[in-house]
């Protein structure tokens, strides 16, 4: 089994570099990062098609397989996210806020690393490389635990990544992945607090709960997704019908894709139709309450699960409601604090969803599909949280951040 404790040692060596690495030199290394896995690209794609393989044959689900999958643009994107890391501005040693005491000492906030970031997830091989372009660039060091559906591709990743590193003569532990697929090394590091600053999980809710569950590292939650769009009665229908579409069919098996439509009665006989013309294109189930079935022959009948359950598959489910105000209280009851969307035209109904709705991201008239840290303009992201402290949404630079105080004085005691 792998020495976690050695693995830690050296993040903790590596990320105390990192924490001292100027901005110029880190942005150098992403850049020469992105320019190696699009040169290697025939390498990746290789590796991948060996867990592509395996996938396969144990009947792994097609969205899983998506996830899964490395293509030339996904390739291309990943590069992309970091070279726009490069763009964004340095959140370390910013001074966030400076006040002076009555006693005249000068008190400061200023940002640091959060040190040695252990990060547990399942079949997403870009999660390898926006992970470490974030950690990096956030002055962190990395310890990586992927699926062992995905190790091939992620062992490739890595070996790229860190022979960039000690091209640039920087520590290559900056980043490390743990290859044993022993569910109890897991469990281990999820204990490694002298080592591991912060685990984060990003994966289905078997994984996320059991991190919360069995930690001693703190966790920041990553969610999943059961995530609604509510069709107001003065809603577009033709743009109603192209978002839910989006949010729904665009990739089935992501956190940001809708599972669930609440319809206000009013518009539901002409709007539900529609969407569903749309969505049987896809191939799409739709399970309805007894107004839906009513009023569309191809509506199958929900049941009280449906409400709360993230599919990550070819179905949606569709609840009826009298008002905004009942629209509100069903996704607030059902909802996974992720990403919520109204459609409406009325501004005040649009006011009262974003105020009143408990979730991470709140749209109006616009897909769900957008939570996400690239589209945020975050470059990459390492995860959505679902939580309230410390970080909540896409996390980009500053969440993978904190604070000390700098304090100068002149001879003060107290």
């Amino acid at each position: 089994m792998t020495d976690l404790t050695v693995m830690g040692t050296r993040a903790k060596a590596a990320a105390r570099e990192c924490g001292k690495t100027g901005t110029n030199d880190k942005n150098e290394v992403l850049k020469a990062v992105a320019d190696a896995l699009l040169k290697n690209e025939s390498a990746i794609t290789e590796a991948n098609k060996r867990d592509l393989k395996l996938a396969k044959e144990n009947n792994m689900k097609p969205a899983m397989v998506d996830r899964l999958t490395i293509t030339k643009n996904r390739l291309e994107g990943m590069a992309e996210g970091l070279r726009q890391l490069t763009a964004l501005e340095d959140p370390i040693g910013e001074v966030t806020r400076m006040w002076t005491r009555p006693n005249g000492l000068r008190i400061g906030a200023m940002r640091v690393p959060l040190g040695v970031i252990g990060i547990i997830y399942e079949s997403r091989p870009n999660v390898t490389v926006d992970s470490f372009g974030l950690t990096f660039k956030a002055g962190n060091a990395v310890i990586l635990k992927g699926g062992s559906d995905s190790l091939e591709s992620n062992r490739k990743l890595v070996e790229i990544i860190r022979e960039v590193l000690k091209e640039k003569g920087h520590n290559p532990d900056a980043i490390q992945l743990i290859e044993d697929t022993d569910h109890a090394v897991v469990t281990e590091l999820l204990h490694l607090n002298a080592y591991v600053d912060v685990i984060i999980p990003r994966g289905g809710k078997g994984l996320i709960k059991h991190c919360v569950e069995n930690s001693s590292v703190p966790v920041i939650e990553t969610g999943t997704g059961n995530c609604h769009i509510f069709v107001d009665e003065s809603a577009d229908i033709p743009k109603a019908v192209q978002i839910i579409n989006n949010a729904k069919t665009q990739r089935i098996g992501v956190c940001n894709a809708c599972e669930s439509l609440v319809i206000h009665e009013n518009i539901l006989n002409k709007a539900l139709p529609a969407i569903i013309d749309e969505l049987k294109k896809s191939n799409v189930e739709v399970r309805g309450d007894e107004a839906a079935l009513a009023a569309d022959s191809r509506v199958v009948h929900a049941t009280e699960e449906d409400w709360g359950t993230e599919y990550l598959d070819y179905i949606i489910s569709v609840k009826t409601v009298k008002s905004v105000d009942e629209a509100i209280e069903h996704i607030n009851r059902y909802n996974t604090g992720h990403s919520e969307s109204i459609l409406t035209k009325d501004y005040e109904n649009s006011q009262k969803f974003l105020k009143e709705i408990d979730a991470a991201a709140v749209y109006v008239n616009a897909s769900t599909r957008f939570t996400d840290g690239f589209e945020f303009g975050f470059g990459a992201e390492i995860g959505i949280s679902t939580q309230k402290l410390h970080a909540r949404g896409p996390m980009g630079l500053l969440a993978l951040t904190t604070t000390k105080y700098i304090i100068y004085g002149d001879g003060q005691i107290r």
